[in-house]
């Protein structure tokens, strides 16, 4: 069965604080909405709804080519789901699960757990079973209690198959507090599933001091660290970090003898724990004899990615007396960027001597050293 997951983002949540909504605040090194949109498409579902704010316009402009489909907020929450159950007409989906952008510590198991659940009803959702004491109150004074049995705190996503919760929105008159409200009213028998106490909804300032604790406790960090060395030999230039630079020798190696660019494919591969390049492309198989080291390095930087991982940063230091490296470094952090897919301002490119000393000091060949961060959240 088809799944799709329908993010409500439309609404303009100022008690949050920040000056803007805060699905687009920042968040543990996302935004909001960033951290929601990545939790769902690990979790696999087929089809993600992005439902935004006429006001928006930027994030429509963001969002435009990417695989998402946009729908246009309604006057309430309510309808700005039915907008956006509207946008899935025809996509052949099954089963729905709509979820509020400002949950970004919605975890896997929740979301399997609705969607499951939905092979057996119509619809399902999330709840923690209220454990405290209720009180009734009126200005600053207890004036009541009442009886906590039975009484559960919801959360989202809210499942249901498709077509049911369609045409529960087109007959409800509005006003429900959630889609569980909605379903209901139309009929629907609606299933509670386990509940995260970690799936807060962020509504208040304080909100982001939890959430960035839960979502920095769920990274996985990786640090690689590479080395590697080149001797000069016959030629006239030498390739380091994808830049070729005019020189009276050129380095020797198996492949072009980047040796910077060897360092940092080196230093993803540690933090993956796979290994080094001779692993991967063994010097021995003729195929990669002068081989770009531009093949290493993209696939070092697809392999950390199909593990789940975002490449942070990239720090490499190239050793050597000559030739110079200043005045080629930029052009080198430029190119090594664009080969890994990330912003040019997390690749370092630098450069020292060796005071003279050692095989780099007498101009044998180029040392270097490059560190590598790898996040998964």
């Amino acid at each position: 069965m088809t799944t799709a997951a329908l993010i409500v983002a439309a609404g303009r949540g100022q008690r949050a604080g920040g000056g803007v909504p805060k699905q687009w605040r920042p968040l543990a090194g996302k935004r909001v909405a960033d951290w929601t949109l990545a939790a769902f498409r690990a979790a696999g579902v087929d089809r993600i709804v992005l439902v935004l704010s006429a006001e928006d316009t930027a994030a429509w402009a963001e969002f435009a080519d990417s695989d998402l489909i946009l729908a246009e907020g309604g006057a309430d929450r309510a309808g700005s789901v039915l907008n956006g159950l509207r946008a899935l007409a025809g996509s052949g989906v099954d089963k729905v699960l709509i979820h509020d952008v400002a949950r970004p510590c919605i975890s896997a198991e929740v979301i399997t757990a609705v969607r499951d659940a939905l092979d057996q009803a119509p619809g399902a959702a999330p709840a923690l079973a209220v454990t405290d004491a209720l009180w009734t109150g009126a200005d600053g004074e207890v004036t009541g209690t009442r009886d906590r049995s039975g009484l559960y705190a919801a959360q989202t996503p809210q499942g249901f198959h498709y077509d049911a919760i369609l045409q529960a929105h087109l007959a409800h008159p509005g006003g429900a507090a959630d889609d569980v409200e909605v379903a209901r009213a139309h009929g629907l028998r609606v299933q509670i599933v386990p509940g995260d106490a970690n799936n807060l909804k962020i509504t208040r300032p304080e909100d982001f001091a939890r959430a960035e604790h839960i979502l920095g406790a769920d990274m996985d960090i990786r640090l690689g660290n590479g080395y590697d060395v080149h001797r000069f030999g016959e030629g006239d230039s030498v390739i380091l970090c994808g830049v070729e630079i005019a020189h009276e020798r050129g380095l020797l190696g198996h492949s072009d003898a980047d040796v910077g660019m060897h360092a940092v494919t080196d230093a993803i591969y540690g933090a993956l724990a796979e290994g080094d390049i001779g692993q991967h492309f063994p010097p021995s198989d003729p195929q990669w004899k002068g081989a770009a080291s531009e093949i290493f390095l993209r696939h070092a930087a697809d392999l950390a990615r199909t593990r789940g991982f975002t490449l942070s940063n990239v720090d490499c230091t190239l050793v050597c007396e000559y030739p110079k490296i200043g005045p080629r470094a930029q052009e080198m952090r430029v190119e090594m960027a664009r080969i890994l897919g990330i912003e040019v301002d997390r690749v370092s490119i630098k450069a020292t001597t060796s005071e003279r000393l050692g095989f780099t000091g007498r101009k044998e060949g180029i040392a270097a050293l490059a560190t590598a961060a790898l996040v998964k959240a």
